[in-house]
């Protein structure tokens, strides 16, 4: 976790490398890291206000947190409010999918003068529906001054940290309490491994450590935390040695060599959607994620995704910007290959054809494309 924590260039308080009580942990998904931040930060919260005021009762307390988040997030951000008993808001995000400061500053504001109190923002690092980059630099001065637990989930493009170049999309990451992204998505490892970094892992022990006695530490000198205390379950899966496994072969060049590939590919696909008149790329593609659209609407688009989907050729799932239905086209697999990208494009310009112009291909008797030995998929979630 030290490593692949630098590899992102994360702030140093998050690496159990570092003096403080900071340090990263393995998961099994970005939900349950998110859950997890969550009941962290209730209980924190709880111990913070009975501190400040004893007479105050811990069950009126936590009726009255509430949890923040962009309306773009996955719905397991939503689900951890749920199953955490918190009210989640879905606060407005801006024309370019993102959640702005003054939007969660404001929301703040409305519910403290209804005497509620603001406990749990999720900032999303590469939204589901458009990979949007919420500003952590707005959220995090904002959750800091109002005492707010801030969590980044960057389940899927936080693997593109590994890149220099694509580290400004997390600026501002020094203000948050934890991070997580899943290098089951996008970085070459099996699942389940979620890699999540805690600023102050104290908090995840108090917050989960209960004692009995066949559960007496053993007192010792070392500075490795009891993982037990980090999580949900007391027992952990071992899944430390495919991520050591990934990065001793791949090494740091290849993994990021593996990730500039994949975006490489994505603009390719970007380029050749351009190349059509009838479509329309929207919003502006980011990492391997294109979304796309035929000009002439909602429905038509949508047909063409239902043929698509119907011949099993090529992969996509839909999405909505801006009002609009969207197509959403993903590179995935690291068998994927620049023929993979033109055969995904020929065939959604053959579908596009036939809903189009069906009588050119009536006349003309469009051949059906053969599907080729590897294919381009997009995965549902981030």
């Amino acid at each position: 976790m030290n490593w692949l924590g630098k590899m992102l260039g994360l702030p140093e308080e998050f690496l159990n490398s570092s003096p403080g009580p900071g340090g990263g942990i393995i998961q099994g998904s970005a939900s349950e890291a998110t859950l997890i931040g969550l009941l962290v930060a209730k209980e924190r919260t709880v111990r913070r206000l009975l501190k400040q005021n004893p007479s105050l009762d811990e069950g009126s307390i936590k009726a009255k947190l509430i949890a923040y988040t962009s309306d773009q997030c996955n719905s397991s951000v939503e689900k951890s409010g749920l199953l955490g008993s918190m009210t989640m808001r879905l606060l407005k995000s801006d024309a370019d999918g993102r959640l702005r400061g003054d939007t969660l500053k404001k929301a703040f504001a409305e519910d403290l003068a209804q005497g509620l109190i603001p406990c749990y923002v999720v900032a999303n690092l590469g939204t589901t529906g458009t990979c949007a980059f919420d500003p952590l630099y707005e959220h995090g001065p904002i959750c800091n001054e109002y005492d707010v637990w801030l969590h980044v989930d960057a389940a899927y493009a936080g693997a593109a940290f590994i890149c220099p170049e694509y580290r400004h999309l997390m600026k501002g990451i020094e203000f948050a309490d934890s991070f997580d992204f899943n290098p089951h998505k996008w970085l070459l490892v099996n699942f389940e491994c979620s890699a999540m970094w805690i600023k102050d892992g104290l908090e995840l022990t108090k917050t989960f450590d209960v004692q009995r006695i066949y559960l007496d530490d053993i007192k010792t000198d070392t500075k490795v935390p009891d993982y037990r205390h980090w999580q949900i379950p007391l027992g952990r899966r071992f899944r430390a040695l495919k991520l050591w496994t990934v990065i001793n072969i791949y090494g740091a060049e290849g993994l990021r060599k593996h990730i500039r590939n994949q975006i490489d590919l994505a603009q390719h696909f970007e380029k050749l959607v351009r190349s059509d008149d009838r479509f329309v790329v929207d919003p502006e593609p980011s990492m391997g994620l294109v979304c796309f659209r035929l000009k002439d609407g909602d429905k038509i688009t949508k047909s063409l995704l239902e043929n698509l989907t119907k011949k099993k050729k090529v992969f996509m799932v839909a999405g909505a910007f801006r009002g609009r239905y969207i197509i959403r086209f993903v590179v995935c697999s690291r068998l994927t290959k620049r023929e993979d990208i033109d055969f995904s494009w020929n065939n959604v310009k053959y579908e596009a054809d036939l809903i189009c112009k069906p009588e050119i291909h009536n006349k003309f008797k469009i051949p059906v494309l053969e599907h080729i030995e590897t294919i381009t998929i997009s995965e549902k979630s981030k």
